[in-house]
């Protein structure tokens, strides 16, 4: 598989991570490992995790198997924490919150570092610079290679970008920023993209495929075993099964139609060569449905095809989002 840095870094990850949020609640050891072996045998390195996936058990699972099934070393092993599990704070991105989260992350992942530490969310209770100093701390120690966010609006984004390379001292730069993008959902090139773009920094979409709804699967109804049939996740796949997003999940199966390969596969291509894209999250059931997905490897889409998809897609963009002087 193909490597790309890391936005404006030197690390380099495959462009294709592998997801783990439903590791330890949906998937088990047995699904993970399959998983996890099938990822590494194409050329894929990284495994994207947080503390919060599974109460916790997605990162004690990957540490589990990150080791005796997969050396180390060929993993790029990256997690998040900020998210709590609080009806009146879902986010606390303060320093003493962070750098706790962080300690408890290594020991269940089994490992004295992450290659890359995400802050998942921003905390509009918490000063910028306290979330960026932790930030700073955990490199600094060792404990963290790289540093990025994860669901920055636009001007978070480059406020916390833009301090990192300003302030004084030794600073870590922003290395990602992990996004829902795919062909259902545009709404980041308003402008997170933008800033990610201009600030050196690399994109990481997640639901690539449209929470699912892009592989075609629900064009017939709701399959009993897919994550709209599911009670827990059907209010997340729900949105996406309007008439807007049929007009476009038909475009993505007649492209594929003609491309002789699957829609899975049209609509991955698309969201991993987008301009900024460094690598799309990837979820699946079992190893099976993720084998598929990663031989997208050999796929590139004709630029008329792309085309295509960019103008049934597209995204309502006025002003200020759009330049005044085209308006």
């Amino acid at each position: 598989m193909e490597q790309r840095h890391l936005g404006r870094t030197g690390l380099r990850v495959s462009r294709i991570g592998l997801g783990t949020l439903t590791w330890g609640r949906d998937t088990d050891e047995h699904d993970a490992a399959d998983q996890l072996k099938a990822f590494w045998d194409a050329g894929g390195t990284l495994v994207d995790t947080a503390d919060v996936y599974g109460g916790g058990e997605a990162e004690y699972l990957l540490g589990r198997l990150v080791g005796s099934l997969i050396p180390r070393e060929d993993l790029v092993i990256a997690t998040k924490a900020g998210n709590v599990p609080d009806p009146y704070r879902r986010v606390n991105a303060s320093r003493g919150h962070l750098l706790a989260a962080l300690d408890a992350s290594l020991e269940r992942l089994g490992t004295d570092y992450v290659d890359l530490w995400q802050v998942h969310a921003f905390d509009p209770a918490t000063p910028l610079e306290e979330t960026l100093q932790a930030v700073d701390l955990a490199v600094s120690s060792g404990r963290v290679r790289y540093a990025g966010v994860s669901d920055f609006c636009g001007w978070q984004l480059a406020k916390a970008a833009t301090w990192q390379l300003a302030a004084p001292g030794v600073r870590t730069r922003l290395a990602s920023t992990q996004m829902e993008y795919s062909l259902l959902q545009r709404g980041i090139e308003r402008e997170v993209l933008p800033a990610a773009l201009d600030l050196g920094i690399g994109l990481l979409p997640s639901s690539p495929l449209g929470r699912g709804v892009l592989t075609g699967k629900y064009r017939q109804g709701t399959p009993s075993d897919s994550r709209g049939a599911s009670e827990r996740l059907a209010p997340f796949v729900e949105p996406y099964l309007d008439d807007a997003a049929a007009r476009v999940v038909d475009a993505v199966a007649t492209a594929a139609d003609g491309l002789a390969t699957s829609p899975l596969q049209v609509a991955l291509a698309w969201v991993r060569d987008r301009p900024g894209v460094a690598a799309p999250i990837l979820g699946a059931r079992n190893a099976g449905q993720l084998t598929e997905a990663l031989s997208v490897e050999a796929l590139s889409l004709p630029y008329e095809i792309c085309q295509a998809l960019d103008d049934v897609s597209a995204p309502v963009h006025r002003y200020p989002d759009q330049d005044w002087s085209t308006l």
